[in-house]
């Protein structure tokens, strides 16, 4: 049988860039074997000493960031001058998982009781098989890798075809900060065969899968046939409601950014934009106003603030919902800017759109973009702006832009999703790709919130990762009953 060969198109021009060859079910199966074998050792090394390996990759992963950010642009087209604080963000976000886990994965005593010992351990689960995207592959990777080494699980990494450097990089990390051999192991693969094989495996013991619904419930029906938990970080419609209070110019600029960064491919852009109709006008013109600030172009150009979107399928998506929306009656309201009306001939890039006149039978208020894409749709009231929010299959975060901060915490218990933000919005907790805008301005020793659970509702996803919550699906259960004597 022939060896699959996987191609990695560069979004900035369009030529292939890499090439990788893909394993069969046959590697697939050594694979598994020596995840469970080095599994079987790697469990029974302290966590002290688990602790110090980890510390140690994170040192190298920080020493390269400059390396592996440039890269990471010529791979996926993320701007030069935003990809070095993606790896900054990931070792800061590792850090802190490094930090809680003495407490989270300590024992938890029982009800003392004389003559007796009781507790409840958490143990490892077993090879952990990590499939995860391309558009923040370090932080998406060591939301799962780092909680799963610190538990004692050995892992099998999948990188996506558009990335593929991200795993031999983090290999040879790893392995130069002493992890024993086989603890990690990775594959390339672009074959739905393939990869079902593996989900397949009885050796593996849990699946973590970062990408689109599709593949996430193709990853689902693969593993049904046993019993193994699949934890499912998947895609976002996420909206976000500016009630008539707020600072108009300021709300503007941060919506926008929500929006645009990374060329609005995150699962946690700004994808919606309700608007009290009060400011509604005069909030457009400020988006407007905005816009013409930003820069789409070559993102090797450190001027550069949008890049490409992934593919010339992604492109074609994002134009075509905008033609849906274009077609039932949306306004383009984008403003006049040389960098979106000049588009390069080669690579995908796409001109940021701001739509107004929007509904929910356009595609563009209700099937993820995953593109610089900011329809914005009038609101009489809160109650029409929450059950616009809610008026989605996705649930993974939504934003709420309010003066009235009580009010904005009352909104938030009617929102449907995983996380709710007041005059926030695109920013995980820990440190996440929020924080990666305003790296470029600000130290990564910016103080910031780093407990929170990130977790998808609806067809976002199912599961957690991130928080002392992100630890649980790496574990699981042991309780010690324990009598002194025979007696």
């Amino acid at each position: 049988m022939s060896v699959e060969v996987i191609q990695t198109i560069s979004p900035i021009n369009g030529e292939p860039i890499l090439s990788r060859n893909g394993v069969s079910a046959e590697d697939l199966e050594e694979i598994a074997e020596i995840a469970t074998k080095a599994f079987n050792e790697w469990r029974y090394t302290p966590l002290v000493d688990r602790q110090i390996i980890i510390r140690k990759a994170l040192e190298l992963l920080a020493a390269k960031k400059d390396e592996l950010a440039r890269e990471l642009t010529f791979q996926m087209g993320r701007p030069i001058v935003y990809t070095p604080s993606e790896i900054a963000t990931a070792v800061k976000r590792s850090e802190y998982l490094l930090e809680i886990s003495d407490q989270v994965l300590q024992d938890t005593q029982g009800k003392p009781e004389k003559g007796f010992k009781r507790f409840i351990r958490k143990v490892p689960v077993g090879p952990v098989l990590i499939i995860f995207a391309w558009n923040y592959p370090y932080l998406i990777l060591v939301n799962s890798l780092i909680p799963a080494l610190l538990a004692g699980n050995s892992v099998i990494l999948k990188p996506s075809p558009q990335t593929p450097t991200i795993v031999e990089q983090v290999f040879d990390i790893f392995k130069e900060a002493g992890l024993p051999d086989g603890v990690i192991q990775y594959f390339h693969s672009g074959s739905p065969t393939i990869i079902e094989s593996i989900v397949r495996n009885p050796k593996v013991a849990l699946v973590c899968f970062t990408g689109s619904v599709a593949g996430g419930l193709a990853v689902q029906r693969a593993a049904s046939d046993r019993l193994v938990n699949v934890g499912l970080e998947l895609g976002g419609k996420d909206p976000a409601y500016v009630r008539e209070d707020v600072d108009i110019a300021s709300v503007a600029e941060e919506i926008v950014d929500g929006a645009l960064f990374n060329s609005g491919q995150s699962c946690c852009s700004i994808e919606r934009v309700y608007v009290d109709e009060r400011i509604h006008d005069e909030f457009v013109a400020a988006v407007q106003n905005v816009l013409k600030g930003y820069k789409l172009g070559d993102p090797l150009d450190k001027t550069t603030t949008i890049g490409p979107v992934i593919s010339k399928q992604s492109k074609e998506t994002i134009e075509a919902h905008i033609k849906d929306a274009l077609e039932q009656g949306a306004k383009n309201y984008t403003p006049e800017n040389p960098t979106f009306t000049k588009l390069r001939e080669v690579g995908n890039f796409v001109a940021p759109t701001l739509l107004t006149d929007v509904h929910h039978n356009m595609l563009v208020m209700t099937d993820e973009t995953f593109g610089p894409v900011i329809p914005i749709m009038k609101v009489k009231s809160d109650t029409e702006a929450i059950r616009l929010m809610n008026d989605s299959e996705f649930g993974l975060t939504a934003s709420i832009w309010t003066q009235d901060a009580e009010k904005g915490y009352e909104l938030c218990d009617m929102v449907e999703a995983g996380t709710v933000f007041v005059n926030r919005c695109d920013f995980p907790s820990p440190v996440s790709s929020g924080l990666l805008r305003w790296h470029v301005a600000l130290s990564t020793d910016r103080d910031i919130s780093q407990d929170l659970a990130w977790t998808g509702w609806k067809n976002s996803g199912k599961g957690v990762t991130l928080s002392r919550f992100g630890f649980e699906q790496f574990v699981k259960l042991k309780s010690y009953h324990l009598k002194d004597d025979t007696k």
